[in-house]
């Protein structure tokens, strides 16, 4: 198969209209079968419950050119069992297991020219999402969802692919106790996009958001989740009810464990203890683990031993390992590699 004309190393972390999409549609108490098309258009109500009340979810995954030329996605199950916990959440009616993969395997398998080749360092990012599509004035679910799956050939998600990033702890509160924070709803993602671009104007790559109840926990980012690293090489990662369960951090916990034989701690960090850690990492799906060098605070900055100018020595090998799963050059734990062609 022969792929697109399209300079791979030089990818952003961008949409680029692919050929085909997939989409189904909840009419009447139930989903119809899906199928693929070709129009990139949504077509729906002004009134639409994802227009009046937000109510949309979505995930995010990516497919991968392995050395022996398979096309091959990474855990897509557990962004399947992820969707299911967020359409609950939002009172959306449910996408099986089934068809969600069946969804991803046919939108990747009909995009196949577009998924960069073995070694260029780019992905072909997929993004499944459910919205309300049918119309509603009170504030209720909407009658009717769509549930739609697209692709897009993408590469680094911060600019300068794994140079340590500067960061800052936003003033602003992510998401509230006993909130939404610990599924994927849109929702959350508008609520952080104002401090994103407060960040970004001050020069910042991203935030740092503390838990809303106390302001001394740390929490996540805008869209990854934290990983430290101990002087003793020990890899710890918060805990918290309001911060989504990164698929990419579960799988960096387990290489730690089990390719590194590294001991990992999950639990509260509070932000007063994070000048003790050598090395800080964001990790997931569109950042893999980005090293964080610098975080600044209300005058101060903590900076970690491992620098701004190189990712640590830890942080590399997690980086390294999973990225070799992921591409083939390492051996996969069961059930992780799913492979479409």
């Amino acid at each position: 198969m022969e792929k697109k004309n399209i300079n791979w190393s030089e990818l952003s972390f961008a949409y680029i209209p692919t050929d085909y999409r997939f989409v189904s549609h909840y009419k009447d108490g139930k989903w119809d079968e899906g199928k693929l098309i070709s129009d990139p258009e949504c077509k729906m109500s002004e009134s639409a419950g994802v227009l009046q009340y937000a109510q949309t979810c979505f995930e995010g995954l990516k497919a991968y050119t392995q050395k022996n030329g398979r096309i091959v996605t990474f855990r897509p199950d557990l962004n399947a069992e992820r969707l299911i916990s967020s359409c609950r959440r939002l009172l959306i009616p449910e996408v099986s297991k089934e068809v969600f993969l069946k969804a991803v395997d046919e939108t990747v398998r009909a995009n196949a020219a577009y998924v960069p080749p073995y070694g260029t360092g780019a992905t072909l990012y997929i993004r499944p999402f459910v919205y309300g599509s049918g119309a509603v004035i009170g504030v209720s679910p909407a009658p009717e969802y769509e549930f739609r799956v697209f692709v897009t050939p993408v590469g680094p998600y911060f600019k300068g692919g794994i140079k340590p990033l500067k960061i800052t702890v936003s003033d602003y509160d992510r998401a509230a106790p006993n909130g939404t924070g610990n599924i994927k709803a849109g929702l959350n993602y508008a609520m952080s996009l104002y401090a994103g671009y407060e960040a970004k104007k001050n020069g910042y790559s991203e935030n740092l958001y503390l838990d809303a109840a106390t302001r001394t926990k740390v929490e996540e980012t805008g869209g990854a989740n934290f990983l430290f690293i101990t002087n003793d090489k020990k890899v710890v990662t918060p805990k918290s009810s309001t911060i989504l369960p990164s698929i990419t951090r579960r799988s960096l916990v387990y290489v730690a464990e089990h390719y590194l034989g590294l001991e990992v701690e999950e639990r509260e960090v509070y932000f007063d203890e994070l000048s003790d850690f050598a090395e800080c990492g964001l990790c997931g799906t569109a950042a893999v683990i980005s090293p964080v060098g610098q975080i600044d605070y209300r005058g101060g900055s903590i900076q970690f031993k491992s620098g701004m100018e190189e990712m640590g020595p830890v942080t590399a090998k997690l980086r390294k390992t999973l990225t070799g799963i992921q591409n083939g050059d390492i051996e996969a734990p069961s059930g992780w590699i799913r492979e479409i062609c």
